[in-house]
C-alpha cells in the first residue's frame, strides 16, 4: 500500500492508502474524499478530479498528455502542478505524495 495526502482548499487532511496501479481519482472516491466527484469515471473528459501536485513530488508523476492538458485548460483554476487525478497512476515511488484540492470543487 501506498501512503498519500489529499489536502482539502480548507486545510483538512485525508490521509489514504492506495494499492499501486490504482489513480489517484479512484483511491480518492473510494476513500470518500471531498472534492472529487469524477463525473467521468477517470476518461479524462471531465476535469472533475483536478488536483494541484506539490511541486516537490512534480518530477515523480507522469507529465500530462495532450488531452490532459486540453481537460486541465477547462479548469477555472489551472496552475502549474495542476493535474487531473484519474491520469496519475500509483506506484511505490509515490509513497507520502502529497496533493491539494482547488477551492472550486469544494
Amino acid at each position: 500500500m501506498v501512503n498519500i495526502e489529499f489536502i482539502e482548499h480548507g486545510g483538512d487532511v485525508h490521509k489514504v492508502s492506495v494499492e499501486s496501479g490504482e489513480s489517484l481519482m479512484e483511491a480518492a472516491v473510494s476513500n470518500a474524499v471531498p472534492g472529487i466527484d469524477a463525473d467521468c469515471g477517470g476518461a479524462c473528459a471531465c476535469g472533475t478530479c483536478h488536483i494541484k501536485v506539490a511541486s516537490e513530488w512534480r518530477d515523480r508523476v507522469n507529465p500530462p498528455d495532450d488531452s490532459e492538458s486540453m481537460m486541465l485548460d477547462m479548469t477555472p483554476e489551472r496552475e502549474e502542478g495542476s493535474r487531473l487525478a484519474c491520469q496519475i497512476i500509483v506506484n511505490s515511488e509515490l509513497e507520502g505524495l502529497v496533493v491539494e484540492l482547488p477551492e472550486f470543487q469544494m
